[in-house]
């Protein structure tokens, strides 16, 4: 006698699918999530828990006039499970939600484990389920299964490679240089929430210098025996997570206006703002580890030590985790999704996450989320929720669905997605993220009501 089959299939044990697998747990179905791990690994993955942040720490910025902040309180309003781990396991971090890397994903696994409605089943899932489906499989979908989307969708994927940041232990940095703060004071810390490594201008050009001349690992092609129509070997970057290396490329003054940015940083040693800065943030609960800030990168590991030991304040950084490249696969969501992320020829199936075109955590999770409720309503025969565009989750969804799919790219949350608003005497920037924070609250607020789920 065949095993029943739950009522939902979620593909992926990332921010995504466990926040899918979740939500839908939540409104009554029952749950089997799938995550390949630690039976096939990743290029990127260190441990088998869920949701497992492979890059920064930082969820972003949790300031309720910034994109990223408001996509964090809809997530709020809408019961996210993941934004609750966050908040359990939050540290220091200014004005951003960062979190003890492992405490979080310790802790959405517990959840997961924990609930009785959702079954966690460690092994790959080598094809597209029939039947009610949630792929939130994220950049790095086996090859199986990548044939599979691939051969149900008639669509080539499109991939970049990534870049994640080395992390250094903290006892290993230099603080007669370096010094602890946060920009303008805005730190959760009387000390300041992040460390700060001083550049002169002497010391920043010649760090561009070595940063220019080092040795990169050489880019392999992966999966070059997906079906012909998958594009593999296209040595591409994301514009949101460009490697350090590739910034400084594009112009010596590139990283100084970029992740180097000295403003609202003043060094205690000159009572003046240095030339540049490299920041750090704390990347654990206990504070002993911390990640250099947009400095994800390729170069190879001897190199990493030579050059970013140049860094006033790391010249005996003890190098914990380097940073490394890895692929990153998505869909042609334009093509495929609605704006429900029903996939456009099967209404029980529905994408999540990094595969959808949608960059950064929180839109991951947001994304999650909805194809989560949006699963649990088909299956009970209600009307998938579509999100208002004025509202920030909306817009991400309207975007990934409505780009133009030749030049269609990953993005992240930001104002300039959400339909424009009249600003009658509101002329600062932050005046007007304010405006556009409060219309979609109120609208996200007036369409959980019409449709009858309750804001938390």
């Amino acid at each position: 006698m065949s095993k029943k089959r739950a009522d939902l299939i979620v593909v992926g044990g990332g921010l995504a699918g466990s926040e899918a697998a979740w939500q839908a747990a939540e409104q009554g179905l029952s749950v089997e999530l799938y995550e390949m791990r630690p039976a096939q690994p990743t290029d990127a993955h260190v441990s088998d828990w869920l949701a497992e942040l492979v890059c920064s720490n930082s969820l972003g910025s949790d300031l309720p006039d910034r994109a990223s902040g408001l996509l964090k309180n809809e997530l709020r309003r809408l019961g996210s499970m993941l934004m609750e781990a966050a908040a359990a396991t939050a540290l220091p971090a200014g004005g951003a939600l960062a979190v003890d890397r492992e405490g979080f994903a310790a802790e959405v696994t517990r959840r997961i484990e924990a609930h009785p409605r959702i079954q966690l089943r460690r092994e790959e899932m080598p094809e597209v389920p029939d039947g009610p489906t949630v792929i939130a499989s994220g950049p790095l979908t086996s090859s199986r299964l990548s044939q599979s989307i691939a051969g149900l969708s008639g669509e080539g994927h499109l991939y970049f490679y990534d870049a994640i940041s080395p992390i250094v232990s903290l006892d290993s940095i230099n603080f007669d240089i370096a010094f602890r703060a946060s920009r303008y004071d805005r730190g959760q810390v009387e000390e300041g929430d992040y460390i700060n490594c001083p550049f002169s201008k002497e010391e920043y050009e010649a760090f561009v210098a070595a940063l220019a001349g080092a040795e990169r690992i050489e880019l392999r092609d992966f999966e070059q025996d997906i079906q012909q129509g998958v594009r593999a070997g296209m040595h591409e970057y994301f514009e949101g997570c460009l490697p350090v290396e590739v910034i400084a490329g594009r112009g010596e003054r590139a990283l100084a206006f970029g992740p180097m940015r000295p403003v609202g940083l003043d060094d205690p040693r000159t009572g003046r703002r240095p030339y540049a800065v490299l920041q750090l943030r704390q990347d654990n609960l206990a504070g002993t580890l911390y990640n250099l800030v947009g400095f994800q990168t390729n170069l190879t590991f001897p190199e990493q030590r030579r050059v970013f030991r140049m860094v006033p304040g790391l010249e005996n950084a003890r190098f914990e985790r380097y940073g490394q490249m890895h692929r990153n696969t998505f869909i042609n969501s334009p093509e495929l999704l609605r704006p429900s992320l029903q996939f456009h020829s099967r209404e029980d199936l529905f994408f999540a996450g990094q595969i959808t075109g949608v960059e950064g955590y929180v839109g991951n999770i947001a994304t999650g989320l909805l194809a989560g409720l949006n699963a649990a309503r088909q299956a009970s025969g209600e009307t998938p929720l579509v999100l208002p565009p004025t509202t920030m989750l909306g817009a991400l969804c309207h975007y990934v669905t409505h780009a133009s799919p030749a030049d269609f790219q990953p993005m992240k949350a930001n104002f300039g997605i959400l339909p424009p608003l009249t600003l009658e005497g509101k002329s600062g920037r932050r005046q007007r993220a304010a405006a556009y924070a409060e219309r979609a609250l109120a609208d996200l607020d007036a369409y959980l009501a019409g449709a009858e789920l309750a804001a938390a």
